[in-house]
């Protein structure tokens, strides 16, 4: 089995997660933090997801899962101890063309869950095709060990100097140069050292004289340590 790997946009959007314990939980937050509308089907839920209902976070339908729950919605999570009703759940979304993760069964999947490691708007999706997500987590341990804080902010440095060459409107060719090689500088080196003077240096030295942090709308004492 092959898969593509994507990034969904699911702001504001109708996901559907089918159980309500400790698994279902980690796809409710994950689905939060990505701002999609969130409906979690289960009887019971545990702690952290009574408190997301209570709130308002989610919406809970207090009962087993019926067909129709996830009809209109963009993405779907099942998540119980139930294989037949995973087995109905899985049908029923590949008939509404609706993409549905299965947890730990991968061939009722028309999309996995990927390890994700995090830094900010940086991303990094880990996945070893169903064979072992006991590895894929491993493997996204390492890389959090490899990528620091400095990487969420390098992409901060990126995407004002991206909206201050577009407001300039430099000519596309030379925008694109000027962001590859700003991309591909020491930026994340200086960022980690908490060194502003070599951080604006290099704005200065690929975006243009006079361009340094505050020229971006980013403060320089988030930048210190």
């Amino acid at each position: 089995m092959a898969y593509i790997p994507i990034f969904l946009d699911v702001t504001g959007r109708d996901c559907v997660v089918v159980g309500g314990g400790e698994v279902a939980a980690r796809k409710v937050e994950s689905l939060l933090e990505a701002g999609a509308r969130v409906t979690v089907v289960s009887p019971r839920l545990s702690p952290p997801m009574e408190s997301s209902a209570a709130n308002g976070s989610v919406i809970h339908i207090a009962r087993d899962y019926r067909r129709g729950d996830i009809r209109g919605c963009v993405l779907a999570y099942a998540a119980t101890d139930d294989p037949k009703l995973h087995r109905e759940l899985a049908a029923e979304a590949r008939a509404l063309g609706i993409p549905v993760n299965v947890v730990d069964v991968p061939e009722l999947c028309t999309f996995i869950a990927p390890a994700v490691m995090k830094r900010g708007a940086l991303q990094i999706a880990i996945s070893t095709g169903g064979a072992s997500p006991a590895f894929a987590a491993r493997l996204r341990r390492e890389l959090e060990d490899r990528f620091g804080t400095e990487y969420a902010r390098t992409l901060e440095v990126l995407r004002a100097a991206r909206h201050r060459l577009h407001a300039d409107e430099i000519d596309p060719a030379e925008r694109m140069r000027r962001l590859k090689d700003l991309a591909n500088s020491a930026l994340p080196d200086a960022i980690a050292a908490g060194d502003v003077a070599a951080i604006e240096r290099i704005l200065a030295t690929h975006l243009g004289d006079g361009v340094d942090l505050a020229a971006l709308n980013l403060a320089r004492a988030e930048f210190s340590h």
